[in-house]
């Protein structure tokens, strides 16, 4: 973590912007903070869990700072609401289920069975689900775990399993659910694009600044990301339908499958003898994303709001209490019938009206600036942008229609970044000009023009440090005024590393138990992917892979795609080397910790045919890069 020693008071602008927040929104409404607090048991004594070499993963003090009023270098609405995020322990939402909060960016539930106990969504790492499971232990004694259930396929829902089973304990019959579908989008998702959403997640969720008033002070869902061991074991049962009800250590539960909403795979739960629902991360105290900062699918406004529909008709006349996978739960029936159907609202009115002013002619960003949100809406505190943002869910329903192009043919074909800045620093003058000019724009208090303009400087001369002050104090004040935990992150990251560098991933999700569950096709895609296609232009090599009661598989690298085919029909190529296996042993050679030169000898792998072209059709690969540059070229 870079200390916020450069970081600026807010200027007189957002200062005047963040004091109107105060006037306008009802601060004085104290519901959500005694629903925060409600059926509170206790928290952990030690404050700071670590690993087990020291490193601390979680610091549950963290954000004491929050107690404090909130400064004018932060958005009264999103202190509020870190304020409320920031609440540690354990806490009772009815008789026999409790949730643990406050100990990553997610929650843990634990419901209470016959002999022991049911875990939802374990959070995202091993070390702080433990400490979870632990503080449970110390108030409700030490109960077994009987039974794990992931809600959705995000890792801030599964990461942590490890931290409160292991592989013995499924292998002795303790069942692991999950929606159907689940494993495909938590591998996929992981793993293909892994990389780059991390490097991108560094920036969402902020967990490399300091948490202060003028650093880090929460991510609107949650406060941060764990930094601990990411785990994944695979579910023995999936939820294949809604309506489907399952028992497990005594407890009955109704399930609703909501795929294309928050996640692509997804589920709700009703507990019929608890008078309980939980909404998974469907319907939380935010507006959520329909396209996450860091980056994912678009998801399907319209999809969304239909499910909370069927939620409220399925379950809303039998649910005392709903409560979800972040944030804190809602009571009383009336109140969760009027919390799903705004949340429902929502997520219909930003569709049905993005598609009207699209068929309009407007483009994604006019929509964005265009768009107003009903007033009863807007007065309801779990409806505000703290994660998603109307700005960028608006924009993300335009992609999800009609793509990243506009209509006008002048888009068609820009230069690309630091092409294009080059050619506007020149028209504009010069780059000493533009900082001239951008300066009295800063002093103006226009700071998103200012990051607009300052950029094309960078971008053209990422070595110009009058520049990068500059975009670096802008991006700071755009943070300060931002009502949004992913924006202040985002903007706060980016004058991070521009006056200090890169600080990498400081979270990866890229963990061996994902890799070791990928199919041998989805092994295979993540590999292709990685292939230096104008490098291996030239090459054409074929490796067949023969494997104990299953069909030779031949990889083979031609016109700079690695393709992969099971038989020996026609479109796998006669092979320059047959290697006969079994499967770990192949999968250690494809994850790179076995060398094609290691095979010769070994007593189980035949070789027939030159090895050497394993390692030519290997070195073809390149290596994802965690640390790639955001806001320099």
């Amino acid at each position: 973590m870079v200390r916020n020693t450069d970081a600026k008071p807010a200027e007189r602008a957002v200062a005047r912007a963040n004091e109107a927040v105060r006037q306008n929104y009802p601060f004085g409404d104290g519901q959500d903070l005694d629903d925060a607090r409600r059926g509170f048991m206790g928290t952990a004594e030690e404050h700071v869990i670590r690993n087990a070499e020291g490193r601390a993963v979680w610091d549950l003090g963290a954000y004491g700072f929050l107690d404090q009023e909130c400064p004018d270098t932060a958005n009264p609405s999103l202190w509020r609401q870190s304020r409320l995020c920031s609440d540690h322990g354990l806490f009772e939402v009815t008789e026999g289920i409790y949730q643990v909060r406050g100990f990553d960016l997610s929650n843990m539930t634990i419901v209470e069975g016959e002999h022991g106990i049911l875990v939802i969504d374990p959070l995202l790492c091993a070390e702080t689900a433990a400490a979870g499971l632990a503080l449970y232990r110390g108030h409700r004694g030490d109960r077994p775990v009987t039974g794990v259930l992931y809600t959705h396929s995000h890792a801030d829902h599964f990461g942590g399993v490890r931290g409160v089973i292991g592989d013995e304990d499924v292998a002795n019959g303790v069942p692991v659910l999950a929606p159907h579908g689940f494993l495909e989008h938590a591998v996929s998702e992981n793993v293909y694009a892994g990389t780059a959403m991390n490097r991108r997640a560094a920036y969402m969720y902020g967990a490399a600044l300091p948490k202060s008033a003028r650093g880090q002070i929460g991510a609107g869902l949650g406060q941060t990301l764990s930094t601990g061991a990411v785990g994944l074991i695979p579910p023995t049962a999936d939820i294949t339908r809604s309506g489907q009800t399952e028992t497990v250590d005594g407890i009955r539960m109704v399930f609703q499958l909501t795929p294309g909403t928050e996640a692509p795979a997804e589920l709700n739960i009703h507990f019929p003898d608890h008078a309980a629902l939980c909404m998974a991360e469907n319907a939380t105290h935010n507006l959520h994303n329909l396209l996450t900062l860091r980056g994912a699918e678009v998801r399907d406004p319209r999809v969304w709001a239909r499910y909370l529909t069927e939620s409220v008709d399925l379950f809303v006349d039998s649910s005392d209490v709903a409560f979800a996978s972040h944030h804190w739960p809602v009571w009383g029936r009336d109140r969760v019938l009027a919390f799903l159907t705004e949340q429902r609202d929502v997520y219909a009115y930003l569709h049905d009206q993005t598609l009207r002013m699209l068929n309009q002619g407007l483009t994604g960003p006019e929509i964005a600036e265009e768009i107003v949100m009903p007033p009863a809406l807007e007065r309801a505190w779990h409806t505000h942008g703290y994660y998603g943002s109307v700005s960028h869910n608006t924009k993300a329903i335009y992609q999800r229609y009609l793509g990243w192009f506009d209509g006008n043919p002048a888009h068609l074909w820009e230069h690309p970044p630091a092409e294009a800045a080059r050619r506007y620093v020149d028209f504009m003058g010069g780059a000493d000009e533009v900082l001239k000019r951008a300066r009295r724009s800063y002093a103006d208090g226009d700071f998103r023009w200012v990051v607009q303009v300052v950029n094309h400087v960078i971008f053209a001369d990422p070595g110009d440090t009058a520049a990068r002050e500059l975009q670096a104090d802008a991006l700071e004040q755009l943070g300060y005024g931002s009502e949004n935990g992913t924006w202040r992150n985002f903007y706060l990251m980016g004058a991070l590393e521009l006056r200090h560098g890169s600080v990498g991933t400081p979270t990866s999700t890229v963990a061996p138990d994902l890799l070791a569950v990928l199919t041998l096709e989805q092994l295979c895609d993540s590999l292709a992917i990685r292939v230096d296609g104008p490098g291996s232009w030239d090459a054409d090599i074929a490796v067949r892979w023969k494997l104990p009661r299953s069909e030779p598989l031949t990889l083979r690298l031609r016109n700079g795609v690695l393709t992969h085919v099971t038989g020996t029909g026609p479109a796998a190529a006669e092979p320059d080397v047959t290697v006969g296996l079994d499967e770990p042993a192949l999968r250690g050679v494809l994850l790179g910790a076995v060398r094609p030169d290691e095979l010769p000898g070994r007593p189980d792998v035949e070789i027939t045919g030159d090895i050497g072209a394993l390692s030519v059709l290997l070195g073809h690969l390149g290596t994802p890069d965690p640390d790639f540059a955001v806001v320099t070229p």
